[in-house]
């Protein structure tokens, strides 16, 4: 290419010095602007924060931002911890006029305050995981204004934050106080106790362990600490380095099934509340009346789920493997099966684990007449997904893309079964809000992004079919919810092979957005960032093969790659030069790690620019 490029009268040599005019020359821009006085506009605009020396004033800028940013969370977190509190002063007053406080002192109002807040919290935290349910709401009523949706599954954790909160304040109070004070009680002050533990007084603990009330709470808690602790980061990630024989303990699969001990916990919870020492009127055990809707409410959503996904398996169409260990299913779409560019749906394969489902990202867009999921092997159940599917696929042919390769017309064999349920929503289903997107994916979090750019691709071959129909596309028509009229979409990868996972959408999008409508980027991050001296070759390599084919050497695509990490803040700054007084809708789906310094980024230059950027992650 050196050669074709320095020498093209064929003279069979080259000059030192072109090879280095070659060689040094400015690298490509990996932010395009066409103007200069906006690149002067970037290179001077720093956007610090400006010092504040007032230490009120100061105060009162972050408590204000803080709000803005946060104001959905905070109003939710407020009334979830006024109906706490209210309940367990509720609870505490009333018993504070009981008989048995003369015998256990403040140590029963506590107990029974934390039971109140106990009851609320355990019919509460089956709320955020009835994903019909939250899906139905966001998509058909008003509600997500002004209710964090997305955070479903983060309200969940702060739920069961307060259960244990409240079961070391109900446990706690009665084992070290209500019962050492029941035990040496006089007989004088055990009187008025008789009706409720009987005539004889209890003299060991024995009694309150042995009893229905005592079994069931200790069981209770015994369940919830595995559930918990399996729950967490640590465990549920395999973080932890565990001796071999403790490795089943860790990982997706330990969290899943640790989980379903709910269901022995709401069923001794139900006779728990029942079995209660103060209590004799069944009007005034309660623990029932809180439970009732929510579990009647997530039994009817686990129903569905059932009965919708076990009605007919969906057809295997087509199946891919990739570099990079990544799983792509070309499947049937259902009958009455609709849903939204960036939406979520959970996958069941027999032939690897009949009990698990686990949630994809659909990478077709609601036009195509199939659904697609692409799954990276991470764990052991993807793992031996991609292993059950390889064993039916051949070597991609001449043409194709993958390692390997299997279409349903030219496959003997036959596909493993596979069910899907959902849709369910997700944040980046609601990008059609805004007038300008940024879409961020890092590795195979582009999943969801990618059926958001074939969705823009899709309504722009629509309206300009309509305009060569002679109807008119009205902007302000209330009907179309499709507000989008540019989109940046940044593609972060550590490996070259994984820019063949979406490669027809690539070259397709190039090809077709005339207007510009949406900026690809992809960037390769094993190699080193543009004007380094290490990725020179690489880079005058690119550039000439570009120039002369119209493909990336890198991507295998139309769209020409950058190496190295994106500077996101001069992404941020660039946006929000061209786009003053916009709203723009960033979504991001990933690694954690990229989290805090795009949501503080989308956070400054919202409070230092006129343009708001408003930030989403997504969360499985």
């Amino acid at each position: 290419m050196i050669m074709e490029e320095l020498d093209p009268d064929n003279a069979g040599y080259i000059m030192i010095h072109n090879l280095e005019t070659l060689l040094l020359q400015a690298p490509n821009q990996s932010v395009r602007v066409g103007d200069s006085r906006i690149l002067s506009q970037m290179l001077s605009q720093k956007l610090k924060p400006t010092q504040e020396n007032n230490p009120l004033r100061k105060c009162y800028q972050k408590i204000k931002y803080f709000l803005m940013d946060n104001w959905q969370r905070v109003w939710i977190m407020l009334l979830w911890l006024g109906i706490v509190g209210g309940l367990f002063a509720y609870k505490f007053v009333q018993y504070r006029n009981k008989a048995a406080y003369d015998v256990m002192g403040y140590c029963v109002c506590i107990a029974k305050g934390g039971a109140e807040t106990l009851k609320f919290n355990m019919a509460l935290i089956l709320l955020p995981v009835c994903r019909n349910t939250i899906t139905w709401l966001r998509n058909k009523t008003k509600l997500g204004l002004v209710v964090p949706f997305d955070d479903n599954l983060n309200f969940h954790k702060v739920i069961a934050v307060g259960i244990g909160i409240g079961v070391i304040l109900h446990g706690g109070a009665h084992l070290t106080c209500d019962f050492p004070r029941l035990l040496h009680a006089t007989e004088e002050e055990y009187e008025p106790m008789k009706p409720y533990f009987g005539d004889e007084q209890p003299d060991n603990y024995w009694w309150f362990v042995k009893g229905v009330e005592g079994v069931t709470g200790i069981i209770m808690v015994v369940l919830m600490v595995i559930a918990f602790t399996l729950a967490t980061p640590w465990f549920r990630r395999n973080k932890l380095n565990l001796p071999k024989p403790l490795k089943r303990l860790t990982g997706f699969n330990a969290f899943w099934y640790s989980h379903h001990l709910f269901i022995i916990v709401y069923t001794l919870l139900i006779v728990h509340g029942i079995k209660l020492y103060l209590t004799k009127k069944w009007y005034q055990k309660t623990t029932w009346m809180y439970l009732a809707v929510p579990m009647v409410l997530y039994a009817c959503e686990r129903l569905t789920r059932a009965l919708r996904s076990s009605i007919e398996p969906v057809k295997i169409l087509k199946v891919a493997v990739y570099p990079g260990n990544v799983l792509a299913l070309h499947m049937s779409k259902p009958q009455g099966f609709k849903y939204k560019s960036g939406q979520y749906m959970f996958v069941n394969c027999a032939a690897v684990s009949p009990f698990e489902w686990h949630p994809f990202s659909i990478t077709s867009s609601p036009g195509d007449d199939y659904l697609s999921v692409h799954i990276r092997t991470l764990g052991d159940w993807t793992r031996q997904l991609k292993t059950v599917f390889s064993e039916v696929c051949q070597p991609a042919p001449a043409g194709k893309s993958g390692l390997l390769r299997a279409e349903r017309e030219n496959n003997s064999r036959g596909f493993p079964k596979i069910l899907i349920d959902g849709p369910y929503g997700a944040p980046a289903q609601d990008y059609k809000k805004y007038d300008v997107v940024l879409l961020v994916g890092l590795g195979i979090g582009a999943t969801p992004m990618i059926s958001i750019v074939k969705d823009i691709i899709n309504n722009m071959k629509s309206e300009d079919n309509n305009l060569e129909s002679g109807l008119t596309v009205n902007n302000n028509n209330k009907n179309s919810s499709f507000n989008t009229r540019k989109a940046y979409f940044y593609w972060v990868t550590r490996e070259q092979g994984s820019f063949e996972w979406f490669k027809g959408i690539m070259n397709e999008v190039a090809e077709m957005d005339e207007k510009r409508v949406i900026e690809l980027h992809n960037y390769c991050t094993s190699v080193y960032e543009e004007g380094d001296a290490r990725s020179a070759l690489i880079a005058m390599l690119q550039s000439l093969h570009h120039a002369k084919n119209g493909v990336d050497v890198v991507s295998g695509t139309r769209v020409k790659s950058h190496f190295a990490k994106p500077n996101w803040r001069q992404v941020y700054k660039r946006i929000a030069l061209h786009h003053p007084d916009s709203r723009i809708g960033v979504f991001y789906c990933g690694a954690p790690a990229l989290t805090k310094e795009l949501r503080q980024l989308a956070s400054d230059f919202s409070h230092k620019t006129s343009t708001k950027f408003e930030f989403h992650k997504e969360n499985f």
